[in-house]
């Protein structure tokens, strides 16, 4: 089914697009705050963090090629985050997402606490800070309905905040972009160009070994994905085990191939033409 449009109304109540910001969806009961760590003590002093919610803290992984990511609730998300920010040096960017008719409850938060944790696990865009996987409470279906009609208006949210770890692979290609294909060092991907990034199709093969001109990034990338299981060995080759969603179709290529590459040279349709040459065309 298509998407339809909907309408989200960014605040930034100091005037300030990097510092604190406020996300609101049509028709939606909750408000995000959206704020970097270092203005965690303003951040902390607003009516959005005193109450019960469910929050998300990021940073950039020092080994990885993902994003590190932290997921949490609490009654007061002001206490939760406050401990984080004395115990864990990784984050650099927080967002908290309460509701402005007060209609979360514990039991809703740890619903959405469990869901958000399963859908990033799933996805496998991110290394995931959480020890322990979380398990959704008992809840009666009228609450469980609640509780996922407002994760999908917050899903909806997040990447337009640039959170984009929470969204599975964009499976429908771009309009007229063709099928891709990456046949070298003994290995055989497809993909195509989507409006969110380059999509590697599920079953793909990937080099087992890396260059040793590889770029650290591809390198880390690679790392990873295989952590993540979402490269896995197949013999003497990885195999990608669910559509995933690359920043570019150079980086794509290169973590495929276990080297630099140009993937606007590198991936070509099913009659020889480099995407380079389609793009041109």
């Amino acid at each position: 089914m298509d998407r339809i449009g909907y309408s989200v109304r960014i605040f930034v109540p100091q005037g300030e697009p990097e510092g604190l910001r406020l996300v609101e969806k049509s028709n939606w009961v909750g408000v995000g705050l959206v704020f970097p760590r270092t203005l965690f003590s303003e951040a902390m002093v607003r009516p959005e963090a005193k109450r019960t919610g469910v929050y998300v803290l990021w940073g950039d992984s020092e080994v990885g090629g993902l994003p590190r990511v932290y997921i949490g609730e609490g009654d007061t998300t002001e206490n939760r985050v406050t401990r984080h920010y004395s115990e864990k040096e990784f984050w650099t960017h927080g967002v908290i997402f309460s509701s402005k008719d007060q209609g979360l409850n514990k039991a809703h938060i740890q619903h959405l606490e469990a869901r958000l944790v399963a859908i990033a696990r799933g996805a496998k865009r991110c290394e995931l800070e959480n020890g322990n996987v979380p398990q959704p409470p008992t809840l009666s279906e009228a609450d469980i309905a609640d509780a996922e009609s407002y994760l999908r208006d917050m899903l909806l949210c997040l990447p337009v905040i640039g959170v984009s770890f929470f969204e599975p692979a964009q499976v429908k290609p771009a309009v007229h972009a063709p099928e891709l294909f990456l046949k070298l060092r003994g290995i055989t991907a497809q993909g195509f160009e989507a409006p969110q990034g380059f999509i590697v199709r599920a079953g793909s093969t990937a080099a087992l070994d890396e260059t040793e001109s590889a770029h650290e990034f591809i390198k880390a990338m690679r790392k990873s994905l295989i952590e993540n299981e979402a490269l896995i060995m197949d013999g003497d080759k990885y195999r990608l085990t669910l559509d995933y969603r690359f920043g570019s179709p150079s980086t794509a290529a290169g973590v495929m191939l276990g080297r630099n590459s140009n993937g606007r040279v590198d991936w070509r349709d099913g009659s020889g033409r480099t995407l380079k040459e389609l793009q041109e065309s």
